[in-house]
């Protein structure tokens, strides 16, 4: 009997160790199958809400130096969170703005270079700041190209935007996007979650900036659906402009620009392309050929570094030639970057921008024309709820203005072609970017590396000293 009890102890020890046994590889495969799902993420983050850091200090990042035409790749510090409410996010992809072109002009940015460029980006979030309340780590975001302020203001002015990405330590300090981490002071106001069911990165791309600000132009300008428009120039802004007109519903769309291929990308939307170097005479001329009376609205989208109708640089000339072509009670909008900040380090160049144009204030008089102007505050303005509606519903496709896709170590080469008009819109891909880079342009584009977060990297060097001469957050004035 005794032998017979111990048997069937022995087979009942045996079958429940099976069980644990089978329990503990069940557990293993649901954890391993739990991390494959978050190939965005950083597995070491996954095991807490506020992420863990990589022992990696250093990460790669496009740099301006202060030597006009040339931007650099470097290895610079890795961003840490500084306050509770900073969060860090590891870029996925980047672009290249007209803006950053100033910057590589040597006309626009701080005193003191160095400093990492880029403010544009759409990323994953990888750590969080203990006071963070509406994300955590594994989310998508939209990074728009200005932080929050840290403060309520009842008016959206432009002195109440926090810091600028990518533009040195007299714009805030905080950094550039085209790295692969970012640090956003104020994440919870400062960034926009992408929804769970993302189809690419680049339709959401350019809510960071360059659709909203375009978008905004055409409030500045007082547009109504009906409206004729012209849009003076068809680089990333001005063909988004012409898109966001037709969008809202304008009769005609005139983009104006002297590069055949943008004016083709302006055709290939439904606008109007007009010529303004060639011999039918300038934009203005051509225009009210077509319209006696002018235009309702026009936007100019291209900035002090403009030219006129000889190719010669000419900066009020876009101005003067938006108030000839607006019919009266019309109205402008001024989206082109006009700061003067002389000559310095960060901005060798700087003394050729004019520190005042004169524009024609009595044809403005005659005319009852209205001007609106200035940066956009993408983070506060209004627009951002209707535009992320317009891309969430598919309305609004935004990845037809991409005409190249680089790795970060190609992004001197796409400056350069950037700057001599053979892109009209760059992004960088990161090599953690899940789906695989579509070509979009007839040139060549360059791989983006697959082989994991190093990537084909070369030897390391010191990491590049970034300048930090960040201000203190602006508060309200108390007069």
């Amino acid at each position: 009997m005794a032998r017979g009890f111990f048997t069937l102890a022995f087979r009942v020890l045996t079958l429940v160790g099976r069980l644990i046994i089978v329990l503990v590889f069940k557990l293993l495969a649901t954890l391993v199958s739990s991390n494959s799902k978050q190939p965005l993420a950083d597995m070491a983050s996954a095991s807490g809400t506020q992420g863990t850091r990589a022992e990696k200090k250093t990460m790669r990042a496009v740099v301006w130096e202060g030597k006009p035409y040339e931007m650099a790749v470097r290895d610079v510090p890795r961003p840490e969170i500084i306050q509770s409410q900073d969060a860090i996010v590891r870029i996925t992809t980047a672009a290249i703005c007209g803006t950053d072109l100033h910057t590589y002009h040597g006309t626009f940015g701080s005193a003191t270079p160095p400093w990492s460029m880029g403010h544009e980006a759409v990323g994953v979030i990888v750590e969080v700041g203990q006071s963070i309340e509406h994300f955590k780590v594994g989310n998508r975001v939209i990074v728009p190209f200005s932080s929050d302020c840290g403060f309520l203001s009842v008016e959206q002015r432009f002195e109440d935007q926090g810091a600028f990405y990518g533009e040195g330590s007299d714009f805030g300090s905080e950094g550039g996007a085209q790295a692969e981490y970012l640090r956003v002071p104020f994440a919870d106001d400062s960034l926009v979650a992408i929804p769970d069911d993302f189809s690419s990165d680049l339709d959401w791309l350019f809510l960071s900036d360059v659709f909203v600000t375009a978008w905004t132009g055409l409030d500045y300008a007082h547009f109504q659906a009906g409206d004729a428009v012209a849009v003076f120039g068809a680089g990333p802004i001005g063909l988004m402009c012409a898109y966001s007109a037709i969008l809202r519903g304008a009769s005609k769309v005139y983009a104006i620009d002297h590069v055949r291929d943008r004016l083709d990308k302006a055709a290939s939307i439904g606008a109007i392309p007009i010529d303004f170097s060639s011999e039918a005479g300038t934009a203005s001329e051509q225009i009210l050929r077509r319209e006696p009376l002018g235009v309702e609205r026009s936007v100019e989208c291209v900035g002090q570094e403009c030219l006129n109708h000889d190719l010669k640089p000419e900066q009020n000339y876009v101005i003067q030639e938006t108030i000839r072509v607006t019919k009266y009670n019309g109205g402008i909008g001024i989206l082109g970057l006009y700061i003067a900040l002389g000559k310095s380090e960060g901005t060798p160049r700087g003394e050729l921008m004019d520190k005042e144009l004169s524009i024609s204030i009595p044809a403005m008089f005659r005319k009852n024309l209205s001007i609106g102007s200035g940066p956009v505050n993408v983070s506060l303005y209004e627009v951002m709820p209707r535009v992320f509606e317009l891309v969430k519903s598919g309305r609004a496709k935004l990845s037809w203005i991409v005409t190249s896709q680089v790795g970060i170590e190609d992004a001197p080469k796409a400056y350069d072609r950037f700057d001599k008009k053979l892109e009209i819109k760059v992004v960088i891909r990161f090599p953690w970017v899940r789906e695989q880079p579509v070509q979009v342009s007839s040139e060549p584009v360059a791989e983006v590396e697959t082989a994991g977060e190093e990537g084909s990297r070369s030897e390391e060097k010191s990491p590049v000293k970034i300048s930090s001469g960040r201000k203190k957050p602006r508060r309200p004035s108390q007069s």
